[in-house]
């Protein structure tokens, strides 16, 4: 079968997806040979973005984060709007993302599980008060609350749990669906990798450039732009669809 007819025959759809969604919106894929991992800094990423390092090194953590991880000017692309587009048809029930842009939200998705949180929202580690991300980027060294609090991003960093709450929708969704599709995600980045094990439905699609370790599983692999790939499933028709024209701040 075709993606065309997976998805034209299918009202249980499910989307689980990583940072090879939003490459094409100009976002740094994390591990692909132009993504974060292999630029270089005093640090490696992943020793900056874990949980030790922000509590003993936070100026350091927030130079590295304002400049690579606060991204300006960004917009949705075809992979989310098309998303969008099928959720409001009724066909996709969730949008489960290992990104922290929330451009999902920003093309239209309402029903998006954030499994490593959002740069969009954050938070005083003291009394609890939210904070946008233009306050973060604003902001000079370590973002202090009013309350005299450090504020923390509203992301999973390493050596951190993930939320209770959005593991077990995740697994739920995953559990229910009758089809899902795995769009722009390596499947390395655990544990959120390990929820597709709990897929039981009848078709397992795979949207990556790159191989993953659940193509020998998948009914159906595609190695093309998810963007190109979703956007012109009829579907949705992308030629009816309006970008939107208010960049993502």
């Amino acid at each position: 079968m075709t993606l065309q007819e997976i998805i034209d025959s299918s009202d249980n759809i499910v989307f689980f997806g990583g940072a090879g969604v939003s490459t094409e919106s100009g976002i740094p894929d994390f591990r692909s040979v132009d993504g974060l991992y292999n630029m270089k800094y005093d640090y490696p990423p992943e020793t900056i973005l874990s949980h030790t390092f922000f509590m003993n090194n936070t100026e350091e953590f927030y130079k590295f984060y304002r400049d690579k991880l606060i991204v300006k000017g960004v917009k949705p692309n075809k992979a989310h709007i098309a998303l969008a587009k099928l959720e409001e048809k009724g066909k996709l029930k969730a949008v489960i993302t290992q990104n922290i842009d929330g451009l999902h939200q920003m093309a239209g998705s309402k029903n998006v599980l954030e499994l490593h949180g959002s740069t969009l929202r954050n938070y005083c580690m003291d009394c609890g008060k939210s904070y946008d991300i233009d306050y973060i980027e604003s902001s000079k060294g370590v973002p202090k609350c009013e309350c005299g609090g450090i504020i923390k991003p509203d992301v999973v960093l390493y050596e951190e749990m993930l939320n209770d709450d959005t593991i077990t929708k995740s697994v739920q969704y995953i559990s229910n669906a009758d089809v899902l599709i795995i769009g722009g995600t390596s499947l390395n980045v655990y544990p959120a990798a390990g929820f597709i094990n709990y897929f039981k439905g009848s078709k397992l699609v795979i949207i990556n450039k790159a191989a993953t370790s659940a193509d020998k599983n998948a009914d159906l692999v595609i190695s093309e732009p998810i963007g190109e790939v979703l956007g012109s499933l009829k579907t949705v028709s992308y030629t009816h669809l309006t970008l939107p024209t208010t960049p993502y701040v």
